[in-house]
């Protein structure tokens, strides 16, 4: 399977040594957009800060693209992960912010009493860069 954040459909012409038409190129399917391939239950800040990051990298990547998917995960951050097979523990908070910046950027904090602060525990923002 590839490790790219964002499927990547093929344009080109599949190459055979027939002279049959070449297959057209497959439209993706909505497991090609899965944020995780099997449930995926993090129980604590450990495994949050190990694993979400990667998780939330493809989810800011569909976010790029679906604005549907855009829309649900604004709304609902935790519910949206969830419903794609990412289980947080009820500690862990994230917030969406799109107000004063360019780019879209997820925040991940816990919060360990109900009546407590919550604290950061990490940031994602999708940066695109190209070099030479």
């Amino acid at each position: 399977m590839s490790r790219a954040l964002v499927p990547v459909i093929s344009r080109l012409p599949v190459l055979t040594r027939s002279r049959a038409e070449p297959e057209p190129p497959k439209a993706p399917t909505s497991q090609d957009f899965d944020l995780v391939q099997q449930e995926t239950h993090l129980r604590n800040r450990s495994q949050v800060e190990r694993f979400l990051p990667d998780i939330l990298g493809r989810a800011l990547a569909r976010i790029w693209i679906d604005p549907i998917f855009r829309d649900r995960f604004a709304t609902d951050p935790k519910g949206t992960l969830s419903a794609y097979g990412v289980h947080l523990p009820d500690t862990i908070h994230i917030d969406f912010v799109t107000q004063g910046t360019l780019r879209p950027q997820v925040v991940v904090m816990e919060q360990t009493r109900p009546d407590g602060p919550r604290r950061r525990l990490l940031y994602l923002q999708l940066v695109m860069m190209a070099g030479k």
